[in-house]
């Protein structure tokens, strides 16, 4: 009789952390999903605007840094005003973002739009996460960030598809248009379900703090984000650089010596947390420093559109949106250490693979190369974040999923930067020079075109956009020499590109070698595993 009104008392519908994580996972996916998408339109930006690549760069680089500037600060105020509230905010902020971003008249007006945007992602990212520890319960933290890493893995791969489809249909505003519905959506979810968790004391301001993390992640950024196009050794990459890291210098100093600081650097202080960081940021090296080479790669120098660069592309997001959820059931039973271990060999493997992949490489294999990769995504993605928030006092949750965040955000954009810089290190200046003029070219015109090949054309009739009419109008012989010139040019930047690409990657792979071996150091099977309980350390205190 008992066990009868227990059931009949039981709540109906889903329960109430279910509903967290609906909630969360729909704000998130819409912040993701606009890191990657605005990158198909970035050519159509260009001819719409009559902007120069150097001004248009300013659409996507405007929003890595107020994204970058914001997310460190995003704890701090969680406990300063709420993390519900603040989390909510950010989403509001994004969607105004948007919906300004969608009515640009001008470019300025884009960029002003595309900041307004990463200030709101910048709050709401970290604060999703902590959401979710506050509503499971410690035996259940990995599955629910599991669930969580779906869109970690989806909303990327969806970013070039969706892009690329409403570029193709000449529907551009669109891309923007289309985070209002969602985050609106996201927005009603939050505010019917999310709980309001409140530190017992409201933090102090902490304005030497606030001003030197602003100027040092936002001059590193910065730096990062232009040191392809002004050079490593550049005046201003290094004077940015310079300005950065002192800051950054100065910020550890005053965190570590006021009484309430923004940023709780002493988390570094647990072993755990410390391991999992370390993990995280070699890993992200490994991983996302990687994978900007893909679409380069298949756009670039195979000349598969961007539509077709993101079917391809979901060859990694299928099979790491099966193996995450399974990644997180895997940690609530045997701990992060094999989850590590077996993902990043797999990941190690994967990475001198396509170190060797070739100019005419066929796509299925590279489509098996990338389900591999899907699945070592799948299982150590999420399984470093988990295990760092994991060894710390609920209390801190929001200031330790800011930390993490914005530190492995930097050493993304860092590491991209420095991938792309290889890559085009191994092309000669000449070659360069007429890569530059191609490009321009192609970004006037719609025509698909690869440097190595393009899909459904000869090798002898693979010509830049517009060479071809050129070319007409020169006599025979005169043609055929100038043809052949450029046939050899893109040869020789094809040859050398794909040296770039293969040099990278194999960079890539020592990372994945570190963070394999990092990994096992992290608690679980075969050890005894107790849960989130058993990692914890002793909440950090201020000297």
């Amino acid at each position: 009789m008992m066990s009868v009104e227990t059931a009949g008392n039981r709540p109906r519908g889903l329960e109430q952390k279910w509903k967290v994580l609906i909630s969360v996972m729909f704000g998130i996916f819409m912040i993701i999903l606009d890191s990657t998408v605005i990158n198909v339109a970035f050519p159509t930006l260009r001819r719409e605007f009559g902007a120069s690549l150097a001004d248009a760069q300013w659409v996507i680089s405007v929003y890595v840094l107020s994204l970058g500037v914001t997310t460190p600060i995003s704890g701090f105020l969680a406990d300063r005003f709420g993390i519900k509230r603040m989390y909510l905010l950010g989403l509001a902020i994004f969607v105004t973002g948007s919906f300004l971003c969608g009515l640009a008249p001008t470019l300025g007006w884009l960029i002003a739009a595309r900041a307004l945007q990463g200030f709101g992602g910048g709050i709401s990212q970290p604060l999703g996460p902590a959401q979710l520890y506050r509503a499971f319960p410690p035996k259940e933290q990995g599955t629910a960030l599991g669930y969580f890493g779906i869109v970690l893995v989806f909303a990327p791969a969806l970013g070039p598809i969706l892009g690329g489809w409403l570029v193709d249909a000449n529907l551009w505003r669109l891309i923007f248009f289309i985070n209002i519905p969602i985050g609106i959506l996201g927005v009603i979810l939050g505010l019917r379900f999310l709980q309001d968790y409140q530190v017992q004391r409201k933090p102090a301001f902490d304005p030497l703090g606030l001003i030197t993390a602003v100027i040092g992640f936002g001059s590193v950024l910065y730096a990062a984000s232009t040191a392809e196009t002004n050079g490593w050794t550049g005046p201003v990459t290094l004077l940015a650089f310079g300005v950065g890291l002192l800051a950054l210098i100065l910020h550890v100093i005053i965190e570590l010596n006021v009484k309430e600081p923004m940023t709780n650097l002493r988390l570094f202080s647990i072993p755990v947390f410390l391991n999992a960081a370390l993990v995280g940021y070699v890993a992200t090296i490994a991983m996302f420093g990687a994978e900007f080479l893909m679409p380069v790669y298949l756009q670039g120098f195979r000349g598969r559109t961007a539509l077709e660069t993101g079917f391809i592309l979901l060859g990694i997001a299928i099979p790491s949106g099966f193996a995450t959820p399974l990644a997180g059931k895997l940690y609530d039973k045997i701990g992060p250490r094999m989850n590590l271990i077996v993902g990043f060999t797999i990941l190690c493997i994967n990475t001198w693979q396509l170190s060797l992949i070739g100019a005419a490489t066929p796509i299925p294999y590279i489509l098996f190369l990338l389900a591999l990769r899907g699945l070592a995504f799948g299982l150590t993605l999420q399984t470093s974040f988990v295990a760092a928030l994991s060894s710390i006092p609920l209390d801190v949750l929001p200031r330790g999923s800011s930390l993490i965040n914005s530190t492995r955000f930097v050493v993304q954009a860092v590491a991209v930067a420095a991938l792309a810089t290889i890559v085009s290190s191994t092309v000669s200046p000449e070659i360069r020079a007429q890569q530059d003029k191609f490009q321009d070219a192609q970004t006037t015109s719609t025509v698909r075109f690869g440097v190595c090949e393009t899909p459904g054309v000869k090798a002898e009739e693979n010509l830049p956009p517009g060479v071809g009419a050129a070319l007409a109008s020169l006599s025979g012989p005169t043609a055929a020499a100038a043809k052949a010139q450029i046939l050899s040019t893109l040869k020789t930047a094809c040859d050398q590109g794909i040296q770039g690409f293969e040099n990278a990657y194999r960079i890539t792979f020592f990372a994945a070698i570190g963070a394999l071996l990092l990994g096992a150091f992290l608690p679980g099977w075969p050890a005894r595993w107790g849960g989130r309980g058993s990692m914890q350390g002793p909440p950090p205190v201020a000297d």
